[in-house]
This record gives structure tokens, sequence and C-alpha cells, in this order.
């Protein structure tokens, strides 16, 4: 952790309580979950910015009709909507992509619009509406990207962590949190073998010798609040994730969900725009610190702003050191199956 779980607690809670918060993409798996959790945290108003009026509706019978949540329709690519809907918003929590990696592939300008353009438009509608913070959600994808949604994405964290340099006197701050695969998402892969298994008998597996990180969505969205909570402005925050073989991870969905059915495994080979292993940490990652549970990424571009003291007071974190290695931490070498085990 962090700092000892109270002051982890009453941190957050000055961040959000009373405050207004925007979520977008607020009706998905991140953006429901990110709702539910900030709502513990008693703000003045929570804004879900999604495109989905079912969803939304969806949301807010499933949370009791919470008084202080608002339902915002609209999309990040509609600049003016978001200008309108980030007024008097204290912080933004930007959930909101194109994100399934063949979707993207066969739209790729889509995935631009929504990932790149989109992204910019929360960032100026921040930065014209005095947003305190920003916090974007990114995915390991973005390490040495071979795919559209992974090179979007990258484009998307290049562009949060660069506001921070040329926002002048304003005083809004932008950081980037960078996920693994999360478990039950979704579109992700566990809801789809489900549907499968119970539709035939059978689950699809693109190769099993992948490896994937894996965190749950619960995990996923502690560390957004968590970098909500400790930003400085500019950092990219990584959990320490576990990591499964596809093949493991099939054994395991199999045992936990359908003991002593005859589930099939069909292997229906690699998609465009995918990995045989995922890195969290890139060769663009200069400068990282860690912790037992995390890494920071920092720009190395502010080492050259200013007094340079002043650059590395200002990456000073409580419980973390500056990293020693220089692998990219790569899927392949973090194998923990009972750790995924629990996710399921």
């Amino acid at each position: 952790m962090l700092r000892c779980e109270s002051s982890r607690k009453a941190s957050k809670t000055v961040i959000i309580k009373d405050k207004i918060i925007l979520i977008t993409g607020g009706t998905g798996s991140i953006g429901k979950e990110l709702v539910r959790q900030v709502l513990k945290l008693k703000p003045a108003q929570i804004r879900v910015f999604s495109r989905d009026e079912s969803k939304q509706h969806d949301l807010l019978e499933e949370l009791g009709h919470p008084k202080n949540l608002r339902l915002f329709i609209g999309d990040v690519r509609d600049k003016e909507r978001l200008f309108f809907a980030c007024k008097g918003v204290d912080v933004i929590f930007h959930a909101a992509a194109l994100k399934h990696v063949p979707s993207c592939e066969y739209n790729p300008f889509e995935a631009v619009h929504t990932n790149i353009t989109g992204s910019q438009n929360v960032i100026d509608a921040a930065i014209a509406n005095d947003v305190d913070r920003v916090v974007a959600i990114s995915t390991d994808k973005v390490v040495d990207p071979v795919g559209v949604m992974g090179t979007t994405k990258l484009m998307m964290e290049k562009l949060v962590i660069n506001a921070n340099y040329y926002r002048g006197n304003n005083p809004t701050k932008f950081s980037c949190v960078r996920f693994g695969n999360v478990a039950w998402a979704r579109g992700s892969v566990l809801p789809l073998w489900k549907k499968q298994a119970e539709q035939n008998g059978t689950i699809t597996v693109t190769n099993n010798d992948m490896s994937r990180f894996m965190m749950s969505i619960r995990d996923a969205v502690s560390l957004v609040i968590e970098a909500g909570d400790i930003m400085r402005g500019g950092e990219i925050f990584i959990l320490k994730m576990p990591a499964i073989t596809l093949a493991q991870l099939a054994k395991e969905f199999i045992v936990k969900y359908y003991p002593g059915k005859n589930i099939a495994i069909n292997i229906i080979g690699d998609r465009g725009g995918e990995k045989l292993h995922e890195g969290l940490i890139g060769s663009g990652d200069s400068h990282v610190l860690e912790s037992p549970k995390m890494f920071i990424s920092i720009p190395n571009v502010w080492e050259y702003i200013g007094n340079k003291a002043a650059a590395k007071r200002r990456w000073d974190y409580a419980g973390f050191t500056k990293r020693k290695g220089t692998d990219h931490y790569m899927s392949s070498d973090h194998m923990n199956v009972a750790a995924v085990r629990e996710m399921l």
C-alpha cells in the first residue's frame, strides 16, 4: 500500500467528498464500478457522461436513483456537449474509449475519433472549466503497440501527459492509469466464454501460449481513485498485476464454473493487432518509480523544466524508490495462477 489505510481513505474523501465528479464512459464496466465506489465517498454530484440512454437508465435503477447522480447523454467526440457537462466539475475520470482490439483494427479511424480526438476534447473541456484534476484510463497495449487500439491509446497517454506542459497557469492536473485485462469487464474473454459454454459447450481460445496481465474490476477502479488521490500531474500509474496464459485461464475457468462437464476448447488462431505477451513498462518509460504493488512512470521532460532539484523533489513519493531494472516487465515473466484464480 502507498500509505496506511486510514490515511488513504481520508485523502480520497478530501478529493471527492462534496465535489462534482464527471465520469466519461460511465455506463461501461469500469465506469459503473467507478460510480459505485465514488458514491461511497459522498461527492456533491456525480455526472455520468455516455452515449447509451438504456444503459444509463439501467444504472440508475441498479443504484436506486441516488439524488446526487446526474445522467448526461453525450459522446466525447462532441466537444460542445462535453464542455457543457464539465461546467463546475472538480474531478474527471476519463473512461470512455473504443477498447476492443478487432473492432479498432476493422474501424481504425473510428478509434482515432474516440480515443484520440475524444480525449483531446476532454483535455480542452477540463482546461476551459478549470477542473482540478483529470485521470485518464489507458492500457498495457500502449507498450510497444502493434495494433490500432494500443496505438491510439498511446497517443491518448501522450496527449493527457503533455497537457501538463502547455496548460500555462491553469490549475488542471492530468495523469493516466495503465490497465491490464480486466476480469469480467463487458466484452472481455470471461463473459464471452461463459456465453459460449452455455450455448454450445465449447469455448474459443486464440493462442494457448498467449499471456495477459489480469486485474479485477474492483482493483482497477481502486487504482483510478488512488491515482486521483496522489497525482501531481504527469504521472502514469501502473498496478503490478499477475499474469496467466490463455490456456491456463481457460482451464481454471472450466474447473470453477463447469466442473465435471465436458467443455471443449477450440483454438482459433491469433487476431490482428494482438501480441503474444504484454508489457507494463515500455521503452518510453525511462523514469520509473516503484513500490511493492505499483509503478509510477514519470515524464523525463520535467527534469529539464526549471530547477532540477525542485523537479526531483516533485517526484518524491512516500514508499516509492527509483526502479533499478530496465526490462519491460512482461506478462510471460510474472505468471501467478493462484492470484488470477481469485479473480474468477
